[in-house]
C-alpha cells in the first residue's frame, strides 16, 4: 500500500510538455510537419499574423466573390469593379512598416480570392490585374519585396476555386456549367497548377495559405502533387491546412477555439470588424483591447492569430485599421517577451485567465485581461517561486503562499498583490520566475488519515 501511494503521489506532480499532440494520431502531412520542427519553427513563434484581403471587391464595397456567387449582385457587376481598381495609392513599404510596428512576424496577401482576379500577370488567365485593371501592374512583387525588407515572412492567399473560370464546374450557388465533363476539369486544373507554380516559382513565399478546398477532394485537387511540387521548388514552405489534408497547420476561423486543438501548429484567422475585404459602411470594428485579449487567448494554447486588414481599392488602409495596428504595436512591443516564442500555458483551473511558458518552461506568464479584486490566484505549482515581476516595467510584486502544510503533498496557493499603477492600459502580464521548469499537482487533494 504505501508503494501504491508513492507512485500516486508522483503521479500527481506533472510537467507540462511542450507538445502534447502525437505525431501518428495526425494526418500524413501533419506528421512531416511535426516531425520537422525547424522548418515549422518561425512559424510556432511568431503568434501574430496579418492577413490582407484586397481586391476588387474594395471599389464597392461588397462580399468578396460571395456576393455574385450567393447572388446579391450579379457576376457582371461584380466584375464591373475591375475599371475601378486603381491601387494609385498603393504603398507596400507603408503597408510592410504597419505590419512590422504592429508586432506581426508575417503576412498573408490574397493573391487570387474565389472570384479568379490575379493580383499578378498571370500567363494562365487573362483575368489579372495587369491586363483587366487601370492598375495596369503586379502588385504582388512589391509587397514581397517590402515584407522582406522589414524582416517579415511572406505568405500568399490562393483559392483553388475560381467561380469565374468557364472551365471550373461550379459558378452560382444554384448554378453549375458542368456536372461530369473530365476533358474541362482537366484543363482547369492544369491552368490551376499553373497559377499556383507561377506564384511559387516567381515570389518564392514562405507561406502559401490555400482555400476553397471543400468544393472537390484532395484526388481531384491533385493535394499531394500541389504539395509535392511547392516543396520541391521551396522545401521550407509552409502549407495551411486547406488542401484536404496535405498541410502543415490547422486554421480555425472567426471563433477562438474552447479547447486547444489538437493539431501541433495552428492559427486563428480573424476580421477586425465583420468583413474580410474593405465595405465603407461595416464599422462595427472589435476594440484594441478586444482585439488583444483575442490573441493572448491563441497564445495561451499554442497558437497564432491572423489578424485581417481589408485595404481599399487604391491601396489605402482606412483609418480605423491603422489605429488598430498601431495600439497593437504599443502592447506587443512592451510585452514582447511574453508573446513570441512561447509555449502554450495552464491547463484550466490553476489560474483564472490566459497564461503561457517561456520556451524552457521555467517562467510562466500570467495574462491579466481584468481589474483585479484582490490577490491574483495561482493553484498546483509544484515548483518553489524566485520572482514575480510586471513584464514591461522594472517592477517586483509582493507574493506570499497560504495552505501549504507540512504532511500534505499538495502545493499551497500563491497569492500576487498587483497593485492598480503597475495595471497596463490593455492586458498586464506578470512573470512568475520559477526555480526550475514547471512541474504540475494535477490531484484531487489529501484526504487527512493521520495527525
Amino acid at each position: 500500500m504505501r508503494i501504491l501511494a508513492l507512485t500516486l503521489v508522483f503521479l500527481a506532480f506533472v510537467q507540462i510538455p511542450v507538445e502534447t499532440a502525437k505525431a501518428d494520431s495526425l494526418p500524413p502531412a501533419q506528421q512531416d510537419s511535426h516531425l520537422n520542427g525547424e522548418r515549422m519553427r518561425w512559424f510556432k513563434e511568431a503568434k501574430l499574423g496579418i492577413f490582407i484581403h484586397w481586391g476588387i471587391y474594395a471599389v464597392n464595397g461588397v462580399g468578396e466573390s460571395w456576393s455574385f456567387h450567393n447572388g446579391h449582385i450579379t457576376h457582371e457587376d461584380y466584375m464591373a469593379q475591375l475599371n475601378g481598381f486603381t491601387a494609385d495609392q498603393y504603398d507596400p513599404q507603408h503597408w510592410a512598416e504597419l505590419i512590422k510596428n504592429s508586432g506581426a512576424r508575417y503576412a498573408v496577401l490574397t493573391a487570387k480570392h474565389h472570384d479568379g482576379v490575379a493580383l499578378w500577370d498571370s500567363k494562365q488567365t487573362n483575368l489579372n490585374v495587369v491586363n483587366r485593371t487601370p492598375a495596369g501592374r503586379d502588385l504582388i512583387a512589391p509587397y514581397v519585396s517590402a515584407l522582406r525588407d522589414q524582416g517579415l515572412k511572406v505568405g500568399l492567399y490562393y483559392s483553388l476555386i475560381d467561380w469565374s473560370d468557364p472551365k471550373y464546374p461550379n459558378f452560382l450557388r444554384n448554378k453549375k456549367r458542368y456536372e461530369n465533363d473530365p476533358t474541362r476539369w482537366a484543363a482547369f486544373t492544369k491552368s490551376n497548377h499553373g497559377q499556383i507554380k507561377e506564384l511559387s516559382q516567381r515570389y518564392q513565399p514562405d507561406l502559401f495559405w490555400f482555400d476553397g478546398d471543400w468544393e472537390h477532394s484532395a484526388e481531384q485537387w491533385q493535394a499531394p502533387q500541389i504539395r509535392e511540387f511547392l516543396l520541391k521548388d521551396n522545401p521550407n514552405t509552409i502549407i495551411n491546412s486547406r488542401l484536404q489534408g496535405y498541410g502543415d497547420y490547422a486554421t480555425p476561423e472567426q471563433g477562438v477555439p474552447i479547447t486547444k486543438p489538437e493539431a501541433p501548429y495552428w492559427e486563428l484567422c480573424m476580421t477586425m470588424n465583420t468583413s474580410w475585404g474593405f465595405q465603407q459602411d461595416d464599422h462595427n470594428y472589435k476594440s484594441t483591447n478586444q482585439i488583444i485579449r483575442l490573441l493572448v487567448e491563441c497564445i495561451s494554447m499554442g497558437g497564432n492569430l491572423l489578424l485581417d486588414i481589408g485595404p481599399q481599392a487604391d491601396g489605402t488602409i482606412c483609418p480605423e485599421q491603422v489605429t488598430i495596428l498601431k495600439d497593437l504595436g504599443r502592447w506587443t512591443g512592451k510585452h514582447a517577451e511574453a508573446i513570441y516564442g512561447t509555449n502554450a500555458g495552464l491547463p484550466a483551473g490553476h489560474y483564472y485567465g490566459p497564461t503561457a511558458l517561456s520556451a524552457d518552461r521555467s517562467t510562466l506568464y500570467l495574462y491579466i485581461t481584468h481589474q483585479p479584486i484582490g490577490p491574483l490566484m495561482l493553484k498546483g505549482i509544484v515548483n518553489p517561486v524566485k520572482s514575480v515581476r510586471v513584464v514591461g516595467k522594472d517592477v517586483e510584486l509582493n507574493w506570499d503562499i497560504k495552505m501549504k502544510l507540512s504532511w500534505s503533498t499538495v502545493p499551497g496557493i500563491i497569492y500576487v498583490d498587483v497593485p492598480e499603477n503597475v495595471l497596463d492600459e490593455e492586458v498586464t502580464v506578470l512573470a512568475i520566475e520559477l526555480e526550475e521548469p514547471i512541474a504540475l499537482y494535477r490531484d484531487g487533494g489529501t484526504v487527512i488519515e493521520s495527525n
